[in-house]
Order: C-alpha cells, then structure tokens, then sequence
C-alpha cells in the first residue's frame, strides 16, 4: 500500500474536524463492483475523499471523525483464511489504520451500533452525498433510516470543508500529479508515432492505456482518441486512419496513489499538417500558451475561459469565419459555436476534482455564480484561482455539422458569424490542447516533463 507520510493524514482530519465544528463525519469506503457475476470484478477504486482522508486503497473500510470527542475511528475487519488463500497474507485492521495515523480501530459490525446510537442522541451524522446506489443501502442499514433520509443527512457543511481543503494541493500532492502527467507523456508521444494511414484507432487507443498499466496505472479516465475529434467525448475507436485527417487524443494516467493527468494532444495522420490544419491549430495553441501565463491567483479562471474565447474569436476572424466587433460577439456566445465548452477543471484525485461533490461547489461560489449562456454555462471553474490549485487548460475548436445546421437555419448570430465560410470547414473535424497547470505565488507553470506541442514539434516527433 502506497501512502503519504501518517502525520498527512492526521493533519488533514484535524483540519476538517476543526472546519465541520461538531457532530461525527462518516466517509465510506468503496466497495468491489461486479461486471458480470458476483466474484468478477472491474479494476478496483478506492473513494477519492476516503484516500484523501485515510489513504487505504482496499474495500471493505469506513473512516469515521468524532468533532466532538476529537477522535479519529477505522472501522472494518480483519481477513479470514479464505480471503488469505486468494490473496496472501493481509495486514491487520489495526496495523493499517496506524499507517495513517489513526489510534482506534473497530469492526464494521459495531458500526452501525456506533450510528444508531449517535443519532438516538440528536448529534449531527455528516456525510457527502453518495453517488453509488450500494452507498446510500449500506448507510440506511447502518443508520436506520430510510434510503430517502440518507440524502438528507448530506451535509453542506462537509462539503464546503473538504472542497476547501481538496483544492489546495500540496507538494506530495504535486509530485503524484506530476508522475502521472509524465506518464501521460509517454502515452501521446507513443499515439503521436502510430498515427500513420492504414492504422487503426483502437491500435493507438489499446498503446496508450497499456502504457498506463504498465506504469502502475489505469488511465485516470477512458480515452477519448478519435478522427472525429468534433465529437467532444468520442470513446468509439474503431475507425482506419486516414492521411489528411487529424486525430484528438484525450488521455491521462492515475498514479499509484490514484492521483490524476489529464493531457490532450491533436496531431495529423501521416504526421504533416495541411495549410487549413495548420491554420486552426496554431490559433487553439495560442489560446493555450497564452491563457496559461494569464492563469494568476486572484484571477477568475472565468475571464481566463473569455480571454481563451476572445483569441480563439479573432483567429477565426482572420480567417473569414468569424465577423464583427469581437468582444460583442463574444459577449454574445458567438463563439460557442466552435469553442462550445469550457477551459478547464480542477484535477487531482479525481480527473474532474471533487465532481462527485457538486461541480457549482467545486468551481463556483458566492463571488462567481454559473452563467446559463450556451458553452460559457460548461465552464466546470469559474471561481478565483489560488496558490496550490491544479487545473486543466484546454482550448478547443471544433466543426460540429449538426451544431452548424441548427445555428444556420436560425440564422443565430449571423452578425458575427460568415456561414458561408464556415461550410469550408465542414469535415474539418476539431482541435483540443490540453495542459496540467499548477497555480502557485510566482505564477502558474504546466506539470511534468513537456510534451511536444507546437506543429513543428508535433511533426518532428511523428517523423518515425
């Protein structure tokens, strides 16, 4: 079991407890999921806030924080002969809870005890709200209330602390993220150097998860690697590849201790780009590289988002695409019709960090409230960036037909939009850069070993 350092962990619950103020916080571990009968079981993953928290990559444990008696509590239960025959010799409960500073240690069956009791009391259970149907049955047995109070006992509270406490990243913390950003590297050069006419995008979509395997991985998400690069989450890779099309390739690694990449690189077939290719491509890599120096604490990683939306709209202007007065048209969501999502996210345990909590108490806040405008609405950060945030940055462009079709037969911002031009671009396809970005005093720098980026960096690394 990879860990931190057991004093981490203790620091960090007591940080929360501090931050929570009273009652018992609950944090249930993940338990194995079934494929297709009950012993076969998809690669396992541990609770990100639990890892966070306690650090045991295993099944079968709770966390459990008493505020009031300020103690920290593992429960779960030892392994029996026959867990030992299939899996060898297992630590103790006991041994493992002292691996993250925890001093008491239970069984899951005095658990439920524990609750009932807690609540016959009037003291406040705390628990983030559960995103798998086992959690919210395991805590209405455990708790005795129904399957429908269970998500009242979801604590805003809890929330707004761990978010707090998640979204600044500490230096172990980076080191993990980097590890995994460097194994991403790998994973693009290598889909870089196979993407030559004949090939097929499962070839490179089975290279690259293989290559995060083989580094202690999984992948942190399924890849996205397609020719249809306009289809923003495309997981269908069963296309040849052709030469003058161009690939979009979404992936990350996790590291050992389950932290995140989440890298994208768009390269052509063949390894040359066309003039056309070219031309869009180096606009999106301006809108990266030049939203990245821009991406300063204190800023709002939404005006970061509208600065990439601005270079991205006057790009397409200089190409006939776009028209008109640029910051109106952007204050119009014009470009969304090519640039329909947002930047980017919080990464770190989790590819969308802390997602499973609610995405507005993730990225958005009393100060920066989620706007309703078509692509700016998908903006997963709006909020102020701060020392020790993680984020992706990820401009993007893309021809989407059915999107066009619909904009044209409105006539929607045809004031800003040249339509005619835009048929050129038809089965064009679309381009996404990613980076990992760390938010720190002295500015903001990308993680891990650098990938190659620029056209000509790109066709040199596919010159095989």
């Amino acid at each position: 079991m990879t860990i931190f350092p057991k004093e981490i962990y203790w620091q960090r619950r007591k940080m929360l407890r501090e931050l929570v103020g009273e009652g018992v916080i609950l944090f249930p571990g993940n338990e194995e999921s079934s494929m297709n009968y009950r012993s076969n079981y998809y690669h396992y993953r541990q609770d990100s806030t639990f890892l966070y928290f306690f650090g045991i990559n295993r099944p079968g444990f709770f966390g459990l924080c008493d505020v009031d008696e300020q103690k920290d509590i593992l429960y779960g239960d030892d392994f029996g002969i026959d867990d030992i025959i299939w899996m060898g010799e297992q630590p103790a409960v006991r041994d493992l809870a002292a691996k993250v500073g925890v001093e008491l240690s239970a069984s899951s069956e005095s658990l439920g005890t524990f609750l009932k009791q807690t609540l016959q009391k009037g003291r406040k259970v705390h628990i983030l709200p559960p995103y798998r149907g086992d959690h919210v049955i395991t805590l209405s047995q455990l708790t005795g209330v129904s399957q429908d109070q269970v998500q009242e006992m979801v604590s805003q509270v809890l929330i707004g602390a761990v978010v707090k406490l998640r979204s600044v990243k500490d230096h172990h913390e980076i080191a993990e993220i980097e590890k995994a950003a460097d194994v991403a590297g790998i994973m693009h050069t290598t889909a870089m150097k196979m993407a030559y006419p004949g090939n097929y995008e499962r070839e490179l979509a089975g290279a690259v998860e293989g290559i995060a395997l083989a580094h202690g991985g999984p992948v942190s998400f399924p890849v996205i690697l397609s020719m249809d690069g306009q289809i923003l989450h495309n997981h269908y890779h069963g296309k040849e590849l052709v030469e003058g099309r161009m690939v979009v390739c979404d992936a990350g690694a996790e590291s050992a201790m389950c932290y995140a990449s989440d890298i994208t690189r768009t390269f052509p077939v063949g390894g040359k780009f066309s003039a056309q290719q070219k031309d869009i491509y180096n606009i999106v890599l301006k809108a990266n590289t030049e939203t990245i120096k821009a991406s300063l604490p204190g800023r709002t990683y939404r005006e970061v988002h509208l600065m990439a939306a601005k270079i991205i709209a006057g790009g397409l202007k200089e190409l006939g695409i776009m028209k008109g007065d640029l910051d109106e048209a952007v204050a119009a969501g014009a470009h969304a019709l090519f640039f329909p999502h947002g930047l980017g996210h919080m990464l770190g345990l989790d590819v969308h960090d802390m997602e499973g909590l609610g995405e507005n108490h993730v990225g958005y806040n009393d100060a920066v409230k989620r706007s309703d405008q078509f692509g700016l609405a998908y903006l997963r950060l709006g909020r102020k960036l701060e020392p020790g945030f993680v984020v992706t940055n990820e401009p993007g462009c893309y021809f989407i037909p059915a999107l066009i079709d619909q904009w044209k037969e409105e006539k929607k911002l045809e004031q800003f939009i040249n339509y005619g031009q835009v048929e050129k671009y038809r089965g064009f396809g679309g381009v996404r850069i990613e980076d990992d970005v760390l938010i720190s005093d002295q500015g903001s720098r990308v993680l891990g070993t650098p990938i190659p980026k620029t056209v000509e960096e790109v066709e040199d690394t596919m010159r095989v």
